[in-house]
């Protein structure tokens, strides 16, 4: 299942129509404006337009992006409530929407430390997982760059928001390719794939991770700068994702690109992406 994230401008309904102009199987999208604390109401008719497409296309809304203003692991106790408010309206529309995964960044420390900001974000996990009682929506942690004072760069990060939240069953794992190779986790061989894949597993458990960001990376191996390219344009390049494609311990999940180029960049580097798995066929 390969798409991209896609617009909902003039209505949240053309998030379908604009993934049926590029060929995806899902979409992402953002429930709202990301740049808002609070965004409008969705109309009967804009629902019912919505779900009629998915019918029509086959193509369904796989995961909401949360806004990029939420920060769970904020220190400041005002703060992070106003987070975990925002946190619980996106789980609502997720519901709303039925939408099963709602994806956020996991938060930046602001300078309490790593250890402090982990078991901020748990507790703010729990917080909005109770508070928000959308049973069907499970959250997801997406793997970061490490840029400033965020956290997720490393996979011990995210194991341990897991352990820690007391939720677990209800949470599970996002990698972003172009993020987890900013964050010095190599796949530019089939060889560095194994090994990153197989650390993840050790670490956080195949079993957590529920969806793909296939984005390469403008930027260089370990920078900690998350700064996106088209597939095999970037520092990672085509055998990485030909690794990943292939791999059938994935290959199933949702793999949602979020790369520059418009519409017509991502219907040609889903093309793309779908040709890579032909080798695996035997």
């Amino acid at each position: 299942m390969i798409g991209a994230h896609t617009s909902i401008a003039g209505g949240v309904f053309n998030a379908i129509s604009n993934g049926e102009k590029i060929d995806a199987d899902v979409v992402q999208i953002f429930s709202k404006s990301q740049r808002q604390w609070e965004g409008r109401e969705y109309t009967d008719e804009e629902l019912a337009e919505f779900f009629q497409l998915q019918i029509e296309t086959g193509i369904k809304p796989v995961v909401i992006h949360n806004s990029y203003l939420i920060n769970l692991a904020n220190p400041d106790p005002a703060k992070r409530e106003k987070s975990i408010a925002a946190f619980c309206d996106e789980m609502r529309r997720a519901g709303i929407l039925k939408v099963p995964y709602l994806l956020t960044h996991p938060g930046s420390h602001l300078g309490s430390g790593e250890a402090a900001g982990v078991e901020t974000i748990a507790k703010s996990l729990k917080e909005t997982w109770e508070r928000s009682a959308v049973p069907d929506v499970k959250i997801l942690l997406e793997a970061t760059a490490g840029q400033g004072t965020n956290l997720g760069n490393r996979f011990e990060h995210i194991r341990d928001m897991l352990d820690q939240s007391g939720i677990a069953s209800h949470l599970g794992v996002c990698i972003d390719t172009c993020h987890i190779f900013a964050a010095g986790y190599d796949m530019r061989t089939a060889e560095d794939w194994e090994k990153t894949i197989t650390t993840f597993d050790e670490i956080i458990g195949l079993d957590k991770l529920r969806l793909f960001h296939l984005n390469d990376s403008a930027k260089p191996f370990d920078s900690r700068r998350d700064r996106h390219s088209r597939i095999g344009q970037g520092e990672i390049g085509i055998e990485g994702f030909r690794a990943l494609m292939n791999d059938v311990r994935v290959s199933h999940l949702p793999m949602i690109l979020e790369v520059p180029g418009g519409l017509d960049g991502y219907r040609e580097d889903i093309a793309l992406l779908r040709s890579l798995v032909a080798d695996r066929e035997t």
